[in-house]
């Protein structure tokens, strides 16, 4: 058993929920992903996966080694990059898929100066609040913002976390009154925001309460910065992430209402599609962005 072998077909196979797949990705074939898989837990001397013809799973033991071996692979690719070729410097375009308001707010004024460092790089930047197949599509990297990263086969690269915040102009909250508690939420005129998972339902807690309040929404859109224009223009209040309008809440065009209550928060990812032989070009990006958003 050629071991090193062994452990990235075992972490393929557990990564990606699939011996084809493990199979198609490492250019071997599904005889030798199970005959690996086999030696394997042979050596170790325990089960490390559970497998029929139509489903597999981790077993306890394979979840405890995965962690382990995960560790160490990652370890020795980054020790053969610090030995690589200093020639392989960032060039070629790089595509990027990122939402609007975090882009414009936290990014675009930074870009510039990342593309100093690098003369032979180019950058292709899509600005979607949507969605986007990172694969599909054919893009290098995209920056996610969620509160419930999904299953992937992609990597994830936490960047930062940021608080929400309910809000509105003080015109409005002067008109209609800032609600004391969520259940105020009802009667009063809420902008939604359409690409968030949770648009029709916000949750507060405090303490061991949880309440989930079903907004009524006469504005909805895909786009925080249209949401923070309207909340500026006293149309109704929203769920914000807080640094979208952080200025405004400081030079009070905005109050927040219902600070003694905690919500939901979204993190912010660079997702890219394997940890193996990044290029050059996004390895310097994902530097510039930990750097940017300080890492989490």
């Amino acid at each position: 058993m050629d071991r090193y072998t062994a452990l990235q077909v075992f972490r393929y196979v557990a990564e990606l929920n699939s011996f084809a797949e493990a199979a198609r990705r490492l250019g071997l074939s599904s005889a030798a992903i199970s005959k690996n898989i086999a030696e394997l837990e042979t050596y170790v001397g325990a089960r490390l996966i559970n497998r029929t013809t139509r489903r597999m799973a981790l077993t306890e033991e394979g979840r405890i080694y995965l962690e382990h071996v995960t560790r160490g692979l990652d370890a020795l690719a980054d020790a053969d990059e610090a030995l690589g070729p200093i020639k392989a410097a960032p060039s070629g375009t790089l595509r990027v898929t990122a939402p609007m308001t975090v882009t414009l707010t936290r990014l675009s004024t930074a870009i510039p100066r990342f593309l100093s460092q690098y003369p032979d790089l180019k950058l292709d930047l899509h600005l979607d609040d949507r969605r986007v197949d990172l694969v599909r599509e054919g893009f290098d990297l995209a920056i996610r913002g969620t509160d419930n990263l999904e299953d992937s086969s992609l990597i994830a690269r936490k960047l930062a976390v940021m608080s929400h915040v309910v809000c509105a102009a003080p015109s409005y909250f002067a008109e209609h009154g800032k609600p004391k508690v969520p259940s105020d939420l009802k009667a009063l005129n809420c902008i939604r925001f359409s690409h968030s998972g949770r648009a029709d339902t916000w949750e507060f807690k405090k303490g061991d309460r949880t309440e989930r309040i079903a907004i009524n929404a006469r504005y909805s859109v895909g786009s925080s910065l249209a949401i923070r224009d309207a909340l500026c223009e006293g149309f109704g209040l929203s769920l914000i992430p807080y640094p979208y309008v952080e200025n405004d809440l400081k030079e009070g065009r905005l109050q927040s209402a219902l600070e003694d209550w905690s919500t939901v928060e979204t993190t912010l990812y660079a997702v890219y599609s394997s940890r193996q032989h990044v290029a050059p070009k996004i390895r310097a990006f994902l530097g510039f962005l930990i750097e940017e958003f300080g890492g989490g």
